[in-house]
């Protein structure tokens, strides 16, 4: 994993443990994580509570210095998607076929971004619709992998996601 260096989202209202559990087993297992929010060097606050601080900007991404994108729930990604820096960062990670992973609530991003059309995925039963009718096909299921894409239901499936993670970056 030592190649691989991870984008992670973050904004205020973002679920706590699908950010930092994702987060710390990516360094544990030795890639890079880069944290981005709406601001760099901004702590955001968790929907739990738990504050992160973010590495940078959005604004300032260059995708290029990525191999893939992990996205935790919350109601982060609900603010999240309506930046278009946003939806061309999931585009770029997407045309390139390098990970892109979702948890709960973070699949409205890819929803938005227009690249979920025929995955197969899972997510919140809250989205489930949002989900279906952006032409994903739902799976109730603990992870789901479909090429480069990896999605989870909610923070008890984190073992499971973050197993999927791990291994489409062992696979690029």
């Amino acid at each position: 994993m030592q190649n691989h260096r991870i984008l992670m989202f973050v904004g205020d209202i973002y679920e706590d443990l699908e950010l930092w559990y994702p987060k710390l087993r990516l360094i544990e297992a030795g890639a890079e994580v880069v944290i981005a929010g709406p601001e760099a060097s901004t702590q955001y606050q968790g929907k739990n509570g738990y504050p992160c601080q973010s590495d940078i900007s959005i604004s300032d991404v260059d995708a290029s210095q990525y191999t893939g994108l992990v996205v935790p729930g919350g109601f982060m990604p609900d603010k999240l998607r309506r930046d278009s820096k946003v939806l061309d960062l999931v585009k770029h990670f997407h045309e390139r076929g390098q990970l892109i992973a979702a948890i709960c609530h973070g699949g409205w991003i890819p929803i938005s971004a227009g690249v979920y059309e025929g995955i197969r995925v899972t997510g919140s039963l809250g989205i489930k619709d949002d989900l279906v009718n952006a032409g994903a096909i739902w799976e109730d299921a603990s992870v789901v992998v479909d090429r480069h894409f990896v999605c989870s239901r909610s923070p008890d499936d984190l073992p499971d996601f973050c197993k999927g993670i791990l291994q489409v970056l062992a696979d690029h």
